[in-house]
């Protein structure tokens, strides 16, 4: 397995946090309404996990990692990890945020180019 280099990485979520952004933006700006607001907000987190979790589980590819040639498997298999575990992965990038977000810097010296979530979910990014 070839694995993805720190910036490619970051690339490929920058992509993935384009896509959903708009509707959270959108519903910020509007003032009020607050039935419109959740409303895009259901809407941005709905296109986040489909991208994410669902599309990503199932290919090894959220439209940033396919835009930057890039996939998540199990680092046992080399297959993609399955919605679930995609969405667990997710939420598991809070260890890298405790330790002062240092977890995300760990692929640029690690042998496999894991961050603290990907070692704790046994997961990889390759190209």
């Amino acid at each position: 397995m070839t694995f993805s280099g720190w910036f490619t990485r970051a690339a490929a979520y920058l992509v993935d946090s384009a896509v959903a952004a708009p509707f959270f933006l959108a519903g910020g700006l509007l003032d009020g309404n607050r039935a419109l607001y959740y409303g895009l907000a259901g809407l941005g987190f709905a296109v986040w996990g489909y991208n994410r979790w669902w599309r990503a589980g199932r290919t090894g590819q959220s439209w940033g990692r396919a835009l930057t040639g890039i996939r998540l498997v199990s680092a046992d298999t080399g297959q993609p990890i399955g919605p679930v575990r995609a969405a667990v992965r997710d939420l598991a990038h809070v260890l890298d945020d405790v330790i002062l977000y240092l977890g995300y810097l760990l692929p640029l010296w690690t042998t496999k180019r894991q961050t603290l979530a990907d070692k704790v979910m046994g997961t990889v990014v390759v190209r």
